[in-house]
């Protein structure tokens, strides 16, 4: 998945973003937000580069990166799999959901399937308790969900 990702294309894009901020005082998370718009993800291959050619240490980038939750060292699939874990969601069987979808398609959470089209994540309460359980794919919403329906909706996203 990586070899998608890891372009000369991509590099050449940082090697912009970079020259931008030369020079500019505290440079380093603008550089990784515009990374991870580059390349989906900032892979430690990444993270070495930026470290070199923006003379920051490599371990205050890895720091940052693995701190920040909005920052991911392994690109996310085209669709991105959110299954409810708040409490409303959990009590309504969430939890067996994220199973299902776990099992039918053979990545845990966290985890991207191997053909880079499915990214599954257990997310906290979204603010729609009413809908409980909630399972989102990408933007789109589906509550009350149950667990006998989530092949079926994810069918669409193949």
């Amino acid at each position: 998945m990586l070899e998608k990702i890891l372009t000369e294309e991509n590099f050449s894009a940082l090697d912009e973003l970079l020259e931008r901020y030369k020079g500019v005082p505290g440079p380093l998370m603008p550089l990784l937000q515009g990374a991870q718009d580059i390349f989906g993800a900032i892979p430690e291959e990444v993270q070495s580069y930026i470290a070199e050619k923006a003379n920051i240490p490599l371990a205050e980038i890895y720091g940052v990166v693995t701190f920040y939750s909005q920052f991911r060292m392994v690109p996310r699939g085209d669709h991105v799999i959110s299954v409810c874990l708040g409490t409303a969601c959990y009590v309504k069987g969430s939890q067996n959901i994220m199973d299902k979808i776990s099992q039918a398609m053979g990545i845990g959470i966290g985890e991207t399937s191997s053909d880079g089209k499915f990214t599954l994540v257990g997310t906290r309460c979204i603010g729609a308790c009413g809908l409980a359980p909630i399972v989102t794919v990408n933007d789109d919403v589906y509550g009350k969900v149950k667990e006998s329906e989530i092949l079926k909706i994810l069918e669409k996203y193949k």
